[in-house]
């Protein structure tokens, strides 16, 4: 029987999550991703911890809706190990950007798996391409290829502006982290990708 990484994944962040957010919010605190408290106190460890607790349950169901149904494709090229480095990896560098960035902040405060689902969703992308992505609340299929670059122009932007209290910096280094360990680990998909891309859109 074939190991399911991604199921487990969401059980086990399923698990912390909710039980930080309704038995132990002093844990809950612990975990969260606060630059400017962690560099003072040696707190490294919330690099990645804070990517396996949210903030609320929506939060935790979009994050684990969204690993659920891209982490299998990427599981099926790179199989379980590559899955949870490329997902640790996406965590661990948009978080490291995150901590740089804010050191300074005492009141920033991150948490969220988003990361490493930006990461898992475009290592999904260049895997296959050809894929159609219905974003939520739009009943239209995006090409892969479109989405990926729509949302990094939008995560760029919107980090940039700061005004919604989300960490955009965290998908969009998430996302970069993803493609580039994919790359590194299968380098013929971006042939492969290129070769796509350049025949059905030019």
């Amino acid at each position: 029987m074939r190991l399911d990484i991604t199921l487990i994944t969401i059980i086990v962040t399923g698990i912390i999550s909710l039980y930080t957010l309704y038995a132990d919010q002093n844990l809950l605190d612990k975990l969260i991703l606060r630059p400017f408290r962690d560099s003072k106190e040696g707190n490294y460890y919330t690099l990645a911890t804070s990517g396996f607790v949210h903030a609320d349950f929506s939060h935790l169901f979009f994050n684990m809706l969204t690993l659920y149904f891209f982490g299998r494709h990427v599981d099926m090229v790179l199989g379980p190990l590559g899955f949870m480095g490329l997902y640790l990896a996406s965590i661990l560098i948009a978080n490291l950007v995150s901590f740089q960035k804010n050191k300074a902040d005492a009141n920033y405060a991150s948490l969220g798996a988003s990361g490493g689902t930006s990461g898992i969703v475009f290592a999904s992308i260049l895997f296959y391409p050809y894929s159609k992505i219905f974003f939520f609340f739009i009943p239209i299929p995006i090409p892969g290829p479109l989405y990926a670059i729509l949302y990094l122009a939008y995560s760029y932007y919107a980090s940039k502006n700061r005004q919604d209290g989300i960490n955009h910096d965290a998908h969009f280094y998430g996302a970069l982290t993803g493609l580039a360990v994919a790359i590194l680990v299968q380098p013929l998909s971006l042939i492969a990708f290129i070769q796509y891309v350049f025949g059905a859109f030019i």
